[in-house]
């Protein structure tokens, strides 16, 4: 029995890649320069005080340091196509950012929007969020496939489905009176929502291609569905040099953008929400993050909620800090860190897969994010297997957790997720041999 627990399933960094020196310095600096300058933030509605209530969308300044950090790394050079601080909303990170986004833009309580899309297997906290959006008994799974696509087919005739079950009408005066406060902007309330983690999945580890993005923006429209990407392990890619950028697939946000009809009003909106992190790129703690809209008015809309009314944008003085780090390449050099070593990690948990586990044991993922999608072949339980691992101080997370909430696909019976981003290699190496000795003495 191993003496210390290894822990595949915790989703975060181990304690030796938190860049704590790189937060102090550029907290001093942001700190020193407002001292420096009390009076510069007093009558600038758009930038506010790092230490005061920050305006709803975020200070603009900040909001343009990271729109050009994200042209710069996507390689957006059509000035048309860009990512422009008005399309940008600034959050409290992912988890803040997908609650804020149900709460502005459904409405299944009234059946206004009639259901959500989760991709299976899922996020595993994702359904909370989504149930207490009012989404209870209203979510359907889309399955991920091995090579990181969508069953697009099976979304499609969900569609259809639940358009069959009441004819699309125009929302009534009384419907528009229940959601919307008469003292703030009008709501634009999507019919359908999706979410998807379309570049290194988690827990799939899959990446959704160009070209069925773009399928996915024409269903989105065709049936008045908003797409919310969970964007934040993209930048995290091991398939190139740590010391080289690597060429991200095109966001959801970017491609809307790029074929957005401007003379339908409704369209206006766009179909896309990028939710995006700087928790997997800086550290957890930070809770800093933005969304990323088409255009600017569904970014508005998001900033329009009444936290964001009541106390500003909520992550003020960290996205201050967040924007230091990016002005001084701190940033970049923190991102380079973690994809050599995660890069490492992940080398080093697939030979152990391939040496340990049993022959036809199938992997996906590992090219880039946080995880692997590991699956062992028929004639072994793999739930069994897990606790007999967990009795061993090897905690595994099994498939189960990864089902979408009322439309399950029976994941724990075969699968379970690794995660690369807490545990050493050594112990990487350990884990998995303790794994495949369990997977020797329980097959079925």
């Amino acid at each position: 029995m191993s003496s210390k627990t290894i822990n595949f399933f915790k989703g975060h960094p181990t304690s030796d890649l938190l860049p704590s020196l790189e937060i102090l310095e550029a907290t001093t600096n942001v700190l020193k320069a407002a001292d420096a300058e009390p009076f510069k933030y007093d009558n600038d509605t758009e930038n506010r005080s790092p230490l005061q209530y920050g305006s709803d969308l975020g200070n603009l300044d900040i909001r343009q340091i990271i729109a050009n950090w994200i042209n710069i790394g996507f390689n957006i050079n059509n000035t048309n196509y860009q990512v422009k601080p008005e399309y940008l909303n600034l959050t409290a990170g992912a988890s803040y950012g997908i609650m804020n986004a149900l709460a502005q833009t459904t409405s299944p309580h009234n059946d206004i929007t009639r259901q959500a899309f989760i991709i299976t297997p899922t996020y595993y906290l994702i359904n909370g969020s989504f149930i207490d959006a009012g989404f209870g008994g209203k979510l359907t799974a889309i399955d991920e496939f091995d090579n990181g696509q969508l069953d697009l087919n099976l979304l499609e005739s969900k569609l259809k489905y639940f358009d069959s079950l009441k004819p699309i009408e125009k929302i009534t005066k009384l419907e528009l009176e229940s959601i919307n406060d008469p003292n703030r902007i009008f709501k634009k309330i999507y019919r359908y929502v999706i979410y998807i983690i379309p570049s290194f999945s988690n827990p799939k580890g899959g990446s959704l291609n160009k070209e069925n993005r773009l399928k996915l923006i024409e269903l989105a429209r065709k049936y008045d569905m908003l797409i919310i990407s969970d964007d934040v392990y993209e930048l995290l890619d091991y398939t190139v040099p740590y010391d080289i950028k690597p060429s991200p697939t095109q966001r959801f946000t970017m491609l809307d953008r790029q074929t957005l009809s401007k003379e339908n009003k409704l369209q206006n909106y766009g179909n896309t929400l990028s939710n995006g992190t700087f928790s997997k790129l800086i550290c957890p703690g930070l809770r800093t993050g933005w969304q990323e809209t088409a255009t600017d008015k569904l970014s508005f809309q998001l900033s329009q909620g009444g936290s964001n009314k009541s106390g500003g944008t909520p992550a003020q003085l960290n996205t201050f800090i967040v924007a230091e780090l990016i002005k001084s390449g701190l940033l970049d050099k923190i991102i380079s860190n973690l994809r050599m070593t995660y890069s490492e990690r992940s080398t080093i948990i697939k030979k152990a897969i391939i040496k340990y586990l049993p022959k036809g044991t199938m992997i996906n993922g590992g090219s880039g994010g946080y995880f692997l999608w590991v699956t062992l072949p028929d004639s072994y339980d793999c739930r069994k297997i897990v606790t007999k691992c967990k009795e061993r101080n090897v905690i595994l997370a099994n498939g189960d957790n990864f089902e979408v909430t009322g439309d399950h696909r029976n994941w724990g019976a075969s699968s379970v997720r690794l995660s690369i981003s807490y545990l050493t290699k050594e112990d990487i190496e350990e884990g998995i041999k303790i794994w495949g000795e369990v997977c020797r003495e329980y097959s079925l």
